[in-house]
């Protein structure tokens, strides 16, 4: 079930709660150095191995790898038994410009401290400010009392510094909302987000995931098209009607 806030909030929501922008940002970096290293078949140990023995995070310390791969896990999965991430990884692979919305589309499904900022950030019109303290401001209405004035103020910053890695927030200290570029993977994972929490036809280009691929419906519609050329989703569409399909995807059936 859909809430008026765009959420699933069904007893098999694909939303996650963890808590990791409380120490971590989304980590896009580190993450797309892992995909870069490894194969798209490889297991849950390859990814472990790669992490604490290899070091292709390039981390200085042993509790440092483990950390990186703790919150790693947390917001990406990094297991073939892992839905989001299997999909995920099949998507960059076919589309690698696509990984700052992949990866933040799956860190907004599965951290609750990151999603709670998104309407701001989504309300916010291009060009104006969205300073650090205001996502913290969000972050405490949505966590009553749950959370230290010192942490709120490191969760404003690490969610700020997320947005800016994902392309919706652009500067270093005094950031401004700017337009995220969508491509054709980022828009086909953001359907299959909307269609795991029980949307079918036209509304899954109203979801939370569609809302934040920054681009308007006919665009979407447009990539929607151009991936289901690519074979990366099933698409029909008769004026107002819409029909779409995983069936590849989720099978593992793309070439």
């Amino acid at each position: 079930m859909i809430d008026d806030k765009g959420y699933d909030s069904g007893p098999d929501s694909i939303l996650g709660y963890f808590t990791t922008h409380a120490s971590k940002t989304m980590m896009l970096s580190e993450f797309s150095l892992l995909l870069e290293a490894l194969p798209a078949d490889s297991s849950e140990d390859d990814y472990r191995r790669a992490v604490l023995e290899d070091n292709v995070l390039l981390k200085k310390s042993d509790s440092t790898r483990k950390k990186s791969l703790r919150h790693l896990r947390e917001l990406y999965g990094l297991d073939g038994q892992d839905l989001l991430f299997t999909v995920l990884r099949t998507l960059y692979d076919h589309d690698p410009a696509s990984l700052p919305l992949l990866a933040l589309l799956t860190a907004v499904a599965r951290d609750s401290l990151l999603r709670s900022t998104a309407p701001l950030i989504l309300e916010t019109p291009a060009g104006a400010p969205v300073g650090a303290d205001s996502l913290s401001e969000v972050v405490a209405e949505a966590f009553p009392d749950r959370l230290t004035p010192v942490t709120l103020e490191s969760v404003g910053k690490r969610t700020a510094s997320s947005w800016t890695q994902s392309g919706h927030l652009k500067g270093r200290v005094n950031k401004i909302r700017v337009r995220a570029a969508a491509s054709v993977g980022a828009v086909v994972y953001a359907l299959l987000l909307g269609h795991l929490s029980g949307v079918r036809g036209l509304p899954l280009y109203e979801t939370l995931w569609a809302r934040l691929l920054d681009i308007p419906p006919n665009e979407i519609d447009a990539l929607a098209f151009a991936a289901s050329q690519r074979g990366l989703l099933e698409y029909r569409r008769m004026g107002d009607v819409a029909e779409f399909g995983f069936s590849k995807l989720l099978g593992g059936n793309l070439g």
